[in-house]
């Protein structure tokens, strides 16, 4: 079995405290655990440093620089793919024959290039990414955003026919597998569910004393589906709340800072957010975007006593017979009376993890293993 393999990431993945970066984060972490030497490649900015975490479970890491300036904005190519084109990341993965992953289509900038053409490429997706700017611009307030988004979209998909050069695509959703396999019947399509953080069910006994929303509050997809539960069950009930997430609009704060018994817990680190995680009563999810797998509904099938979902929390997966579905805010009321006193029991722990054995970290590791023993599967 070849045991190196090239990771391209559109950020660096720790701390791993956003979906994107918990599913590069552990994936890492598992490959390595395997015996996998993990070639790292990452793009640099905002405030998140180089990390010696990463150091220590990859082989080498590589950092560059992305190119955030209005110019690239411009060009035909989309943003997200224009900013992260780097020489010297071509020049990296040149020096050997080792199978490339590229982490979402933000990456895919070199998948078609000449002079990799021999080599073996992965395409891990996350979103059908030209629909989830859609959504995005949809759920965005600033005007200048939603021509962002909008334009975006646009060029993603324009951009996407360039993943037919991968020999395998990775898919977190069979929702989005059917897709792949349909617009890209070449290519070979597999379900592969987003890592996670925890390789075991870990749920507290007892009952909690608060009902729980987190995700990251900087994105539109997020603070959107905290105003709908804000608004439409949380401002309902007498029951303390907490809301919490990364860098939360003033909106927000301000919509949250109107009710007595709702709490905004911001930018709290991995061990916090996992002990308010497992902490929690009951958790509240909502999503108006039915695109890709979400994290955080991964995160509290494993940490978290009583979840409650929409529908489209769920769409491409078979996680359904984990938790509780509402899709009206009556619905989510009602649900929330009947579970507030109720303790999480052991039979419903034992069928949680039947359930999730199939997308199990063990599982999603083995699956690339293979990939990378037979080239195919």
């Amino acid at each position: 079995m070849e045991n190196h393999l090239h990771i391209i990431s559109f950020d660096i993945p720790f701390p791993a405290n956003y979906g994107g970066a918990i599913d590069v984060f552990h994936k890492i972490r598992c490959l390595h655990e395997e015996g996998i030497n993990v070639i790292l490649h990452c793009f640099e900015y905002g405030d998140r440093g180089q990390s010696i975490e990463l150091e220590k479970l990859c082989k080498k890491v590589y950092y560059y620089k992305r190119n955030t300036s209005f110019r690239n904005q411009l060009s035909f190519l989309p943003y997200n793919v224009k900013s992260r084109t780097n020489d010297q990341l071509k020049r990296n993965l040149l020096k050997d024959n080792y199978s490339i992953l590229f982490e979402v289509l933000h990456t895919c900038y070199l998948i078609n290039d000449p002079q990799l053409k021999n080599r073996f490429k992965i395409y891990r997706h996350s979103n059908i990414e030209h629909e989830y700017f859609k959504e995005l611009a949809k759920a965005e307030k600033s005007f200048l955003k939603k021509i962002y988004f909008n334009i975006e979209a646009i060029k993603l998909k324009w951009f996407e026919k360039n993943i037919k050069n991968a020999d395998v695509i990775l898919s977190v959703s069979k929702t989005d597998l059917n897709y792949f396999k349909k617009n890209y019947p070449t290519t070979k399509s597999y379900y592969l569910p987003s890592f996670n953080e925890f390789d075991e069910i870990e749920v507290q006994k007892g009952i909690g004393n608060y009902i729980l929303y987190h995700g990251n509050l900087s994105i539109s997809e997020n603070y959107t589906a905290a105003i709908w539960l804000i608004e439409n069950v949380f401002s309902k009930i007498n029951y303390p709340v907490i809301i919490a997430g990364l860098n939360p609009p003033s909106f927000l704060t301000k919509l949250i800072e109107s009710y007595k018994h709702i709490t905004l817990k911001e930018n709290c680190n991995s061990e916090e957010i996992n002990q308010l995680i497992s902490e929690a009563q009951i958790h509240c999810l909502y999503t108006a975007q039915a695109t890709g797998l979400k994290l955080k509904l991964l995160n509290v099938l494993y940490k978290g006593r009583h979840i409650i979902v929409n529908k489209n929390m769920l769409v491409g997966t078979d996680l359904g017979s984990a938790c509780s579905i509402c899709n009206t805010a009556d619905e989510y009321i009602t649900t929330i009376n009947l579970l507030l006193n109720k303790p999480i029991e052991s039979s419903d722990l034992k069928a949680r993890t039947n359930t999730l054995e199939e997308i199990s970290n063990k599982h999603k590791t083995q699956k690339i293993l293979d990939l990378l023993c037979n080239k195919h599967l």
